[in-house]
């Protein structure tokens, strides 16, 4: 086998799916701090977590959970990133916030917001793709329906709204619509896999 043998392929992207999933729990747990607003699902959240007792982490897990059974009826397949996503974020935004403090200012607030966001995208977008496949409807509408009713829910429940919450509900169906064709990777090809090796 030469040193580019795809069979070394899935430890590389288990190690990123991890690292991506640490990083993600890292910055929901900044944008709770920075106190300026979380996007949709995170108001929900939190909404919950504040009604509950529960930490912000649980609810993310359990939350997640009952997303992948709303899969069932959609047909959609999990996968481990699927699963790891469920209980890696959960875990790794409590480990977050036992250790960041409040913002204390709006700047040092602001400059915490501008850092979760750009850790990485946000989670449940099998419900997404699964709802798009079964009724048709576009990625567009789909996605920020979504994110409009669960903010609503979110804040009934007195989750933190801010105006970067509004901007994120409306803005991230156009931007997933346009952007997920262009980045999505298709499965490797068998046939170019079995170049790497040597007879």
């Amino acid at each position: 086998m030469m040193a580019g043998d795809p069979m070394h392929r899935p430890v590389r992207r288990l190690a990123q799916l991890y690292a991506g999933l640490v990083l993600y729990g890292a910055s929901m747990a900044l944008q709770i701090r920075a106190g300026l607003g979380l996007d949709p699902w995170d108001v929900f959240h939190q909404g919950i977590s504040d009604r509950t007792g529960l930490s912000f982490g649980t609810v993310v897990i359990v939350t997640g959970a009952l997303v992948l059974l709303a899969w069932i009826p959609l047909r959609q397949r999990p996968g481990v990133g699927t699963v790891s996503n469920v209980f890696v974020i959960g875990i790794a935004v409590d480990a977050a916030l036992a250790v960041l403090p409040d913002a204390g200012s709006v700047p040092v607030g602001a400059a915490m917001l501008i850092a979760g966001v750009g850790l990485g995208p946000g989670p449940r977008d099998g419900l997404m793709t699964g709802l798009v496949r079964r009724t048709g409807r576009s990625i567009r509408l789909v996605r920020t329906s979504i994110e409009v009713l669960v903010l609503v829910a979110g804040a009934a429940l007195g989750g933190t709204v801010g105006i970067g919450t509004v901007v994120y509900a409306v803005s991230i169906g156009p931007l997933v619509h346009a952007l997920l064709p262009r980045m999505t990777v298709a499965p490797p090809d068998p046939a170019a896999a079995t170049a790497y090796t040597v007879s």
